[in-house]
């Protein structure tokens, strides 16, 4: 069944579906009455409803039955990156995190970031996590963060276990991804990478600094690659 985020389920009854996902609903996948959909309100439950009229830009369903997604990770994990200057790159890194299962997702600048964000980028940003959501079956769709400076992103990871910091001057790993467990905020830069003085503001405020290997990634490779890694070693994969 097709998927819709809707911004309150309410009652069961008229449920509305409005907005670019009606537009979709309607003009592309020329839904109409009677048919049965999924809707999803970032409560992590599923709604299985059923089309009861379409508007000229409204579609109102009535609610069936629901239950409780069963595709969303046990574990918590937040991802920050550094935004990059290419638009489709950005997208992809949100793509690929919300695929893997990431909760929070923070894009942020730093002192060799190169790129500017605005609201419209942000909200693309938001779209693409939300298609996301919806093609690898979640019922939550991780709302994308902007923090203007490296600081401000820390900050918005303060309360997790484990503060992983990637940077390629690390001359080791501060710790091993093998034997995480707990909640988890990892951080990768920007094409530029970090500043040496960033990497120390890091670590005075409690994260552990990460080395991924011997080869420099690109920073959208590291993103994917560390998410990745991370939740095999907590057992998403299992």
């Amino acid at each position: 069944m097709k998927r819709f985020f809707v911004d309150t389920i309410g009652g069961l009854e008229n449920v509305v579906l409005a907005g670019e996902e009606f537009e979709h609903a309607k003009n592309v996948l020329r839904i109409g009455v009677g048919a049965e959909v999924v809707l999803l309100d970032n409560s992590g439950k599923e709604y299985t409803a059923l089309v009861q009229a379409v508007e000229k830009k409204q579609m109102l369903l009535s609610v069936v039955r629901s239950q409780l997604g069963e595709r969303e990770a046990k574990s918590d994990v937040c991802l920050l990156f550094g935004y990059l200057k290419n638009a489709d790159k950005n997208e992809f890194t949100v793509q690929k995190a919300v695929e893997l299962g990431v909760k929070k997702i923070v894009a942020f600048s730093s002192q060799y970031s190169s790129a500017y964000m605005n609201e419209n980028k942000l909200e693309r940003l938001n779209k693409v996590a939300k298609e996301a959501a919806k093609q690898c079956l979640r019922s939550v769709a991780p709302r994308v963060e902007y923090a203007s400076s490296l600081k401000e992103a820390l900050g918005l990871a303060s309360g997790y276990d484990n503060k992983l910091f990637a940077c390629e001057f690390a001359e080791r790993s501060e710790v091993a991804l093998s034997e995480l467990s707990g909640s988890v905020a990892l951080v990768i830069g920007s094409e530029g990478g970090f500043a040496r003085e960033e990497a120390e503001l890091a670590k005075a405020d409690g994260w552990e600094l990460l080395s991924l290997g011997k080869r420099i990634l690109r920073a959208e490779t590291a993103a994917v690659a560390l998410t990745a890694v991370t939740m095999h070693a907590l057992g998403e994969w299992e």
